[in-house]
């Protein structure tokens, strides 16, 4: 009998992992690397509870490294199978897979430097080496295409609308005569939103797997392009510089559009803008590649001339020492810089340097997890460990829910309003417990649907 098992994405909103087996396959949706508290980290260095050698094939939902930056250690643990992803999912992990390794490469440098490994030496979870093996796997597939995995099996990608190349990974399970649907959102988009199109409707699934990043919580009525010219401009009459910690793929791209419309628009005026992300400089120029999978708007834009993405005094930083520079800045500029959370990357020296100005201003545009610095910051703590050392929050700190990828609850709701029929059971996934709790009591009472919260290496049958 088709089973599912719980690796990750259980009680938090990362380390997306989720093993398929039917009579005749065994597959992996999602490879992810938990983030966040420590507790889950350590996950990361926990062997599967079942032989690599048996996996069958790996399905990518998309790039982000809390769904794909598993898959190197997965490879360095003896897979050598098929990794299925959209086309763009797999020109986003040609950057971010290598990106991942390097820092993990960086951080066991670090901690054997400065002696504070309870391993000597200490090693990286995986190699640059490893990153490289993993990407030669890649089979890319179109939305729409379906593929057989089995001949129990089937794989069809549709556009999820999150980030580009997102997708829900649609499944067909055949046993006994009868075809099971077993639908993954992974990461659930937003309608409306710049550049991406509108989450694929389904009209129904035996089984749905959904996220609850934002099941407890709006994202508010406040017009996008109002909320942040209003933060632009409240930061330059405050005289100082607006840091943006910002990720590299998505957000960042998304931001430069929104930018370049209220410069146009005479909204805002055309500050000097900093992008400070080598990987973000390479995932916009994926995004401009990829305009099969554009909205229409973006679309007419680009065939009229418009590069959508640049706005009039636009700088892409790559080496270290144009990042270092930034640090001279002290006023009417806007840095972009990765990681969205503050968890390591350039934009720990700019907070190290603009947090104790009270000139300056803080904006964060993307869901900030349990236990990361970004975390921190936003719910107002005074102090943050940076580089070691103790920095005072005294920037104006400020936060735009509506750049959020995620749908939040009303919106996971009208995509789940399409639905023509039950499912047999909704697993929620994504989402700390109370977003999780939050989404099924709001699934149940909408539409009287089975809901389950599973835990992490629970297992059930899809009978």
């Amino acid at each position: 009998m088709p089973k599912i098992t719980f690796l990750g994405a259980t009680g938090t909103v990362t380390g997306s992992r989720f093993l398929v087996e039917t009579d005749h396959a065994r597959v992996l949706v999602d490879c992810g690397l938990f983030q966040g508290l420590k507790e889950l980290r350590l996950r990361n260095w926990d062997p599967l509870p079942f032989p690599v050698g048996k996996i069958d094939a790996v399905i990518l939902t998309h790039a982000h490294i809390d769904h794909s930056g598993y898959l190197p250690r997965l490879v360095q643990d003896g897979y050598r199978g098929p990794v299925y992803a959209t086309i763009a999912t797999t020109d986003l992990c040609q950057i971010m897979l290598p990106d991942s390794a390097h820092l993990q490469e960086e951080d066991a440098q670090y901690a054997n430097k400065k002696g504070f490994s309870k391993h000597a030496p200490a090693k990286p979870l995986y190699t640059t080496e490893d990153a490289l093996k993993a990407l030669s796997l890649f089979k890319p597939i179109p939305y729409g295409t379906t593929i057989s995995l089995a001949e129990d099996l089937t794989l069809t990608f549709r556009d999820a609308g999150h980030i580009l190349g997102s997708a829900f990974a649609d499944l067909r399970l055949s046993s006994n005569g009868h075809t099971r649907r077993l639908l993954f959102s992974g990461d659930l988009g937003r309608p409306n939103q710049p550049i991406l199109r509108d989450p694929h409707t389904v009209f129904g699934t035996d089984y749905l797997i959904v996220e609850s990043t934002y099941g407890d919580r709006l994202h508010g009525d406040e017009n996008l392009k109002t909320a942040l010219a209003r933060v632009i401009n409240a930061s330059m009459e405050r005289g100082g510089v607006l840091v943006v910690p910002s990720f590299a793929v998505g957000r960042t791209q998304e931001l430069l559009f929104t930018i370049r419309e209220l410069e146009e628009e005479r909204l805002i005026p055309e500050l000097p803008i900093y992008v400070d992300s080598p990987m973000a400089v390479s995932a916009t120029q994926i995004f401009l590649k990829n305009r099969q999978d554009h909205d229409l708007e973006s679309k007419v834009l680009t065939l009229q001339g418009k590069d959508i993405l640049k706005t009039a005094n636009l700088h892409f930083i790559q080496t270290q020492e144009q990042s270092q520079a930034l640090n001279a800045i002290t006023r009417q500029a806007i840095i972009i810089s990765a990681s969205g959370m503050v968890t390591g990357g350039r934009i720990l020296h700019h907070m190290f340097h603009k947090l104790p100005d009270p000139h300056n201003t803080i904006l964060f545009i993307g869901y900030q997890a349990e236990g990361t610095r970004g975390r921190a910051i936003l719910e107002g703590a005074p102090s943050v460990k940076i580089h070691g050392q103790i920095i005072p929050i005294k920037a104006h700190i400020e936060s735009i829910s509506g750049f959020s990828a995620h749908a939040d609850y009303n919106e996971i709701l009208a995509w789940l309003s399409s639905f023509n029929h039950a499912p047999r059971n909704v697993f929620i996934v994504h989402g700390e417990p109370n977003q999780a709790q939050s989404l099924a009591k709001r699934i149940e009472s909408n539409f009287a649907w089975q809901t389950t919260i599973p835990t992490y290496l629970s297992q059930y049958e899809l009978d």
